[in-house]
């Protein structure tokens, strides 16, 4: 009945999304409902392989508390990590709550349907303006692991490493004052194409503040 269908049994967080994409010619389109333990690093997998333009959308159900997280707005206890990460990879839409009695057997929580419709590499490249991904996600991990922390003290063992352990360098940078943004992002949000540049500058007082104080 369906000859174009093919059947793969694989590990789902060992698949080479760009790989898979070029095999079928063009991004691809993800739908699936998520295994609960490992939803975030299934979602982080799909939005690093949107870098190479391999995954265009997906459209999963997960934990409702997962989705709330993803679609949060600042200065909420919803956001965090999930929030900043898919809110600048992609455009994210909660569709509807799924009740638990719909699953079988039954999970002892709320699901959701959600959209997230990657902006692709070369919207990504320009909201990123040059700052390696991964090290976004781990300032993001230590500013957000201890959330009743200011942002300074959350980044102090990041400081650390980053500077070698030179406590003096570490201190300073923490006190520094924000730098401008990049000429890219200020000539993008002069162009008005991307509603997500039209951000503000982190405030002179960045450090003490909650990460969740940080509004754009």
């Amino acid at each position: 009945k369906h000859p174009s269908l093919e059947v793969r049994l694989q590990d789902v967080l060992q698949v080479d999304y760009p790989e898979l994409a070029l095999e079928k010619g063009g991004p691809l389109s993800v739908i699936g409902n998520l295994p609960y333990y490992i939803t975030s690093q299934i979602l982080f997998a799909l939005a690093d392989a949107s870098h190479f333009d391999a995954v265009r959308s997906a459209t999963v159900t997960m934990q409702w508390e997962v989705a709330q997280r993803i679609v949060a707005p600042t200065k909420c206890k919803d956001y965090g990590i999930l929030s900043v990460v898919f809110q600048l990879y992609a455009t994210c839409k909660v569709h509807f709550k799924i009740p638990p009695t719909v699953f079988y057997p039954q999970p002892k929580v709320d699901s959701a349907l959600v959209g997230l419709r990657f902006v692709g590499p070369s919207i990504l490249r320009q909201r990123l303006a040059g700052v390696n991904p991964a090290q976004i996600r781990r300032v993001l991990a230590a500013t957000f692991q201890q959330r009743r922390k200011t942002v300074r003290n959350g980044l102090k063992k990041l400081a650390l490493e980053v500077c070698e352990g030179d406590k003096d360098r570490a201190t300073a940078l923490l006190d520094s004052p924000p730098l401008p943004l990049p000429d890219s992002i200020v000539q993008a949000q002069e162009s008005g194409n991307d509603p997500f540049l039209d951000t503000q500058e982190l405030p002179l007082n960045w450090s003490s503040k909650r990460a969740e104080e940080l509004t754009p």
